[in-house]
């Protein structure tokens, strides 16, 4: 009953919160602060399902923490990598296309989704929240170690790609250094494995293992819909993809091919 209390309230505020970002949308006329929200949404919730709770313990505050150290770098980086370009393409495309249907649509198709999937992914989270533990258990060690490791992986990997795409001489060139040398998208495997990371720590809480289902949705949207596919699709326009993509791990880091 606390776990069901816990999602039922977090649902609330999240479905406030994405409501309150559509209509922002609205003013701004730039649905792309869609984009610059996720981050901040899944600090949102954790510290709505932790506060609906009362418990405090230090285990969640540890959660807490990395949530928020990562929703806040995610939000951070986008919002700068955005400012003064005007909306996403692509929601200037589904502008066009959506008519008269535009505003509707855009609050179910974009922002309320958006909130549902962003509530299934935080869902350990949520469990973690609704447990209260006074005595870690040995495999919360090893979900924070993967927690760290992944978040190494994405800032690194996102810090090296920045630097890259700043760079003049790289432009039309496809990025083969650093981590990127050893994964074509290590910023998704980090970004996979922090939350693996945090399902472990979830585990051993009150029925934990129902929220496999936010790892396992993260993992199958970065491979399989909206991560290394479209990404890979970009990276195809440019020449030398073909050579890299031969030699390099598609996401599990590991050493180049030989040529």
């Amino acid at each position: 009953m606390i776990l069901l209390d816990t999602f039922l309230f977090a649902t609330l505020v999240i479905f406030c919160y994405m409501t309150s970002i559509f209509i922002l949308a609205l003013v701004l006329k730039d649905n792309s602060i869609a984009d610059i929200a996720w981050g901040p949404g899944f600090i949102i919730a954790a510290i709505a399902a932790i506060w609906y709770n009362r418990s405090f313990d230090l285990l969640q505050m540890i959660v807490l923490i990395m949530v928020s150290a990562w929703g806040l770098r995610l939000a951070t980086r986008i919002f700068l990598r955005n400012r003064g370009r005007g909306e996403d393409p692509r929601y200037k495309k589904w502008r066009e296309s959506w008519g008269k249907f535009f505003i509707l649509r855009s609050y179910l198709q974009v922002f309320l989704l958006q909130g549902l999937i962003l509530l299934v992914n935080v869902s350990p989270v949520l469990v973690i929240a609704a447990s209260e533990r006074s005595v870690p258990a040995w495999s919360d060690y090893i979900g924070i170690a993967l927690w760290i490791c992944g978040f190494l992986f994405e800032t690194i990997g996102d810090y090296q790609l920045d630097a890259f795409m700043r760079d003049p001489a790289s432009r039309g060139k496809i990025i083969d250094r650093g981590l990127w040398r050893y994964s074509r998208h290590p910023n998704y495997f980090g970004e996979v494995t922090m939350w693996w990371g945090i399902f472990i720590i979830a585990l051993p809480g009150e029925m934990g293992w129902i929220s496999v289902a936010g790892p396992a949705v993260i993992t199958a949207m970065i491979l399989f819909v909206s991560g290394i596919p479209m990404t890979e699709r970009m990276m195809a326009r440019h020449p030398g993809f073909e050579e890299y993509k031969k030699r390099t791990s598609v996401f599990i880091p590991w050493f180049p091919k030989k040529a």
